[in-house]
């Protein structure tokens, strides 16, 4: 004999799309800001290495060596990891008010989330830097989601 047990859904009640929203807006945040933050730490290692082995000087020993390449690659790993999972955050946050204002979940929104986060990552640098840097976002986004339509 099988016993259903109910979970608890504190959204039951509430006549307004929240479920979707929160699943979709906690799914962005969680997995793909960490999956960004990996994955720019990993990849700028490499730059991080690159940049210890020219600091290094012929006279340290190995171990001095040993310690400036992991101290340069740990900065340059964080520096690159924290862009990465900030832009991501951006795309997260735009993408789920598209999908709250829009109440669907289409390219459309892909495209709108990733001009919103470039714009929004480069204002700071004025208008042209700004523009140049929402359309390299649209462009980026919507390579990615051609790519994604094609493996399909």
């Amino acid at each position: 004999m099988t016993t259903r047990i109910k979970l608890y859904n504190p959204y039951q009640d509430l006549q307004v799309p929240i479920k979707t929203f929160y699943k979709i807006m906690g799914e962005n945040l969680t997995y793909y800001t960490g999956i960004s933050y990996l994955s720019g730490a990993i990849f700028s290692v490499g730059k991080g290495f690159i940049e210890g082995v020219k600091a290094s000087k012929p006279c340290d020993t190995m171990k001095l060596k040993i310690n400036r390449i992991l101290n340069v690659s740990g900065y340059t790993g964080r520096k690159f990891g924290n862009r990465a999972s900030v832009i991501e955050l951006l795309y997260a946050g735009v993408g789920s008010g598209m999908v709250a204002i829009r109440d669907t979940y289409d390219v459309i929104n892909s495209v709108v989330a990733g001009l919103g986060t470039s714009m929004f990552y480069r204002e700071t640098s004025g208008l042209r830097s700004t523009a140049v840097a929402g359309v390299i976002g649209v462009v980026v986004v919507g390579l990615g989601v051609t790519g994604k339509q094609a493996i399909k």
